[in-house]
């Protein structure tokens, strides 16, 4: 396995409200594991929850025991979803802060995922790239009842909308997917700040490039940067 992650803020941010974790060797029972998290809620509290998101999922991961794949990522989300909304009654700076996650890891053959909001994770297998997860978000919907094409989703004014993040209700509700992997596969994780600045076809061609992981997740970057770079811009590269 080959991983680079890389991050950056966007043009107008003084604070880079992403956060990611890329790690290839074992967190607790889980072989390895890999997290971005794009955090939103005023200057301090989308920097606060996404740190806190990926610290603590890690946390209860190394430290519960025994569970299966499913319901250690299960119960480590909903534990962050609890300590973000604790903190924010507890500190009026942090009112209204929340998170995306998107998290991955593999265990054999098989990349199991957990998602909430609209962080993306895509796979490349024979130079196709597919969206596995599925944007928790306003433009989705209008997508899914047919007011908008998918390809104006990422011009319209609705597309930093989410309609799921940690933080937001005291229940959370987390999408749970299963690809089977092929040697040479490629994944990608990122921030919408990186997937509402090009579209699919410019992606595709960029990961499936003969490239190293660090190439790659620089033309990702600059990229994003280069068509507005208006949000942070986060990328998670993982080659099988």
């Amino acid at each position: 396995m080959k991983t680079f992650s890389e991050t950056r803020a966007g043009i107008n941010r003084k604070v880079n409200q992403d956060c990611f974790l890329c790690e290839e060797e074992a967190v607790g029972d889980l072989p390895n594991l890999f997290i971005v998290a794009d955090g939103m809620g005023g200057y301090n509290g989308g920097d606060f929850a996404s740190k806190f998101c990926i610290e603590n999922v890690k946390n209860h991961i190394i430290n519960g025991k025994g569970n299966s794949i499913i319901s250690s990522i299960r119960s480590a989300i909903k534990a962050a979803n609890e300590g973000i909304r604790e903190s924010s009654r507890m500190n009026e700076e942090l009112k209204g802060c929340g998170t995306t996650v998107v998290l991955a890891t593999i265990k054999d053959d098989i990349l199991y995922i957990a998602n909430v909001g609209d962080s993306r994770l895509y796979v490349l297998q024979k130079g196709r790239l597919s969206q596995i997860t599925e944007d928790h978000s306003v433009v989705e919907e209008m997508i899914k009842r047919g007011i908008l094409r998918k390809e104006e989703a990422r011009f319209n004014s609705n597309k930093n909308k989410v309609t799921r993040a940690l933080g937001a209700e005291p229940e959370i509700e987390i999408d749970f997917f299963e690809v089977k992997l092929e040697k040479g596969d490629r994944i990608m994780m990122c921030s919408d700040g990186v997937s509402n600045m090009m579209d699919e076809r410019t992606l595709e061609e960029i990961i499936g490039d003969d490239k190293e992981l660090p190439e790659i997740c620089r033309i990702l970057i600059e990229t994003a940067v280069n068509n507005g770079g208006k949000d942070d811009a986060t990328v998670v590269m993982i080659e099988v």
